[in-house]
């Protein structure tokens, strides 16, 4: 049995089935229904987000036997073959490895040869920007005035080193990174499809993690679900992640605004012992005081799911009740140069080490410069 990797079996097939990119899709399918079809477009945006995922629905949707149309059928030979990789009339590129002028133009040398049986020829380069000057000036006159037959679809990481005068022959869209929500949601019904049991603060751990990408969240999903034995617990996404646990992470935050040096170093040892990414710490300790710089502004409205119904909720008010929000402005400010200096430091733990008393210090004499 040859085992299919998440991100490979649950990419999306349609576009009604793409997360988070509702302008582009909207716009795409537009464009199909008034019959107002393009040569070419351009997507950009950062890895994991959709990109090559729409531009291989849009060569279905171009190539469907039913048709033209934003639905296609994915079931005519067509449809089929470009899910699987098979087609010879969707030629997909990968730019990084093509760079030299003469490959674009032994590519763009057939671009005047008809499809073998599908309605348009399709080219897909991917990472676009990888392409050289001379390869980009070959391309241009192509581009601009293809043969009826030919779409192109230009995708990349890196608008800005896609020259302008490409950018302005192509229908250009720019993807959204995906949202926390959007992403847990769509974790949650791939395990539950999967029979895969988890807990709800390590699917909400991950889908934060993931930065906004669902590839590198369900690549996160993947060694979870490994890690875990088909249980998904928190304890093993902090493990894996290499973040200390939010008890920790709590009592950091209330040993900081008490001035208590010497527990905070001592549980910083003990963490030590654990085993963590020290960033890591600086980087929950900053989003905890976030949170509670957020309830004591919107007390009434501020609703954040990872810290809601915990065991500490109730101390974790009375923490922003007792702390004016200056003092919270200043561990902030404090945490996060620090988190940035981590790297010229003896090493990470004195780093983290001296962010926090050089807080403490600071908030003592409330004095941020």
């Amino acid at each position: 049995m040859i085992y299919q990797i998440l991100a490979r079996k649950w990419r999306p097939q349609s576009f009604d089935d793409i997360i988070g990119q509702k302008h582009i899709v909207q716009s795409i399918s537009n464009g199909f229904s008034l019959g107002r079809i393009h040569h070419a477009w351009i997507l950009s945006g950062t890895r994991g987000i959709g990109k090559t995922t729409i531009a291989r629905i849009l060569a279905k949707s171009l190539n469907c036997q039913m048709g033209v149309t934003s639905n296609a059928c994915r079931k005519c030979n067509n449809c089929q073959e470009i899910e699987k990789g098979k087609s010879l009339d969707f030629i997909e590129i990968d730019a990084a490895s093509r760079t030299k002028v003469e490959e674009m133009r032994e590519i763009l040398d057939n671009v005047h040869y008809p499809p073998i049986k599908s309605r348009f020829k399709i080219y897909l380069i991917d990472e676009v920007h990888m392409l050289s000057r001379h390869s980009f000036n070959a391309l241009l006159k192509t581009l601009e005035e293809p043969p009826k037959h030919i779409k192109f679809i230009l995708a990349t990481t890196n608008i800005e080193k896609v020259p302008d005068t490409i950018i302005s022959r192509c229908l250009y869209f720019q993807l959204n990174i995906l949202s926390e929500d959007n992403i847990f949601h769509t974790l949650v019904l791939i395990l539950k499809e999967e029979c895969i049991k988890y807990e709800k603060e390590a699917i909400q751990t991950i889908s934060y993690h993931s930065q906004g990408s669902m590839r590198d969240a369900l690549n996160l999903l993947e060694n979870a679900i490994n890690s875990s034995y088909n249980y998904i617990k928190l304890k093993n996404i902090n493990e894996m992640l290499g973040l200390p646990n939010k008890k920790n992470i709590f009592l950091l935050t209330k040993f900081l605004f008490k001035k208590d040096s010497r527990k905070i170093i001592f549980l910083l040892n003990k963490i030590s012992s654990i085993g963590v990414d020290w960033e890591n710490i600086l980087t929950e300790v900053l989003r905890f005081l976030h949170h509670i710089a957020m309830i004591k502004l919107y007390p009434k409205t501020w609703n954040n799911k990872f810290f809601q119904n915990t065991e500490k909720e109730q101390e974790i008010k009375k923490i922003a009740e007792n702390n004016d929000i200056k003092n919270i402005q200043i561990c902030y400010q404090i945490l996060l140069n620090g988190r940035k200096k981590l790297i010229f430091s003896p090493s990470y733990k004195i780093g983290v080490e001296m962010t926090f008393l050089e807080a403490i210090e600071k908030i003592k004499n409330k004095n941020i410069f």
